[in-house]
């Protein structure tokens, strides 16, 4: 579980996370909604203890993430698109074993867990090669193995199909779906309304670091009177939802 207590983050005098607090359950998949610069990888980045927030708080399975950063880090999953943060003179199974080793799995536990994602991911024929001449799908794969080799219970994901193909993408779908039937809790922020309305049982729209709305995308339909989930989202942002 997942909550966010009163959390802000300034650079300066630009507040980019201003008050916000949301809570996610196990085996809940929750979209952060919002433009370039809203706030939502701030946000994702601060609970993944990336960096510290200017005020408030936030718990990740019960461990602070001020006070017990090192116990929050070992509880969470990341997976960004865009580029994906592999060492490409090393093998997909070398890149995989260091995030096991960082996050202190022994090495029958590493071994044992690889040899099962590499099968459930089907990475078999590449596993032992160099990522550097890899695709961007089976980057992608490798970026999934080492997001959850040390099996942890909240996955967050910023912009995870960024600059995939339609099956790639289909890849990090199917396995967002996954986590949520592993009773993961899970934050998934996207632009792409299409992913947000398959994947997501609630979302939380952030506007200038704020949240102005969140709920079920059928709560949200129905009480702006508007099918398109889009629309909805660029009247709540201030935004024009007529033709041009």
């Amino acid at each position: 579980m997942i909550e966010v207590n009163s959390l802000s983050k300034a650079f300066k005098e630009v507040k980019a996370v201003d008050n916000i607090s949301f809570t996610v359950k196990s085996g809940e998949i929750v979209g952060l909604l919002g433009e370039n610069g809203a706030g939502k990888t701030t946000t994702l980045r601060i609970l993944a203890t990336m960096l510290k927030p200017t005020g408030g708080t936030a718990k990740v399975n019960g461990f602070d993430i001020l006070t017990e950063d090192s116990k929050v880090r070992s509880q969470i999953g990341i997976l960004f698109g865009g580029e994906v943060g592999l060492y490409d003179r090393l093998t997909a199974r070398e890149n995989i074993r260091y995030f096991a080793m960082l996050n202190g799995l022994s090495k029958e536990e590493t071994k044992e867990n690889i040899d099962e994602l590499v099968k459930a991911l089907e990475m078999e024929e590449y596993i032992d090669r160099r990522v550097g001449k890899f695709s961007r799908g089976m980057k992608q794969k490798v970026a999934i193995a080492r997001s959850i080799v040390h099996n942890p219970k909240v996955m967050l994901f910023d912009e995870p199909t960024m600059g995939l193909d339609v099956t790639a993408a289909r890849i990090v779908q199917n396995f967002i779906f996954n986590c949520k039937e592993q009773n993961k809790s899970i934050i998934f922020s996207s632009h792409s309304m299409v992913e947000v309305e398959k994947l997501c049982d609630r979302v939380i729209i952030i506007n200038k670091g704020k949240i102005v709305e969140s709920g079920t995308i059928n709560e949200l339909k129905q009480k702006y009177n508007n099918k398109d989930l889009e629309e909805v989202f660029i009247s709540l942002i201030g935004g024009d939802t007529r033709d041009k």
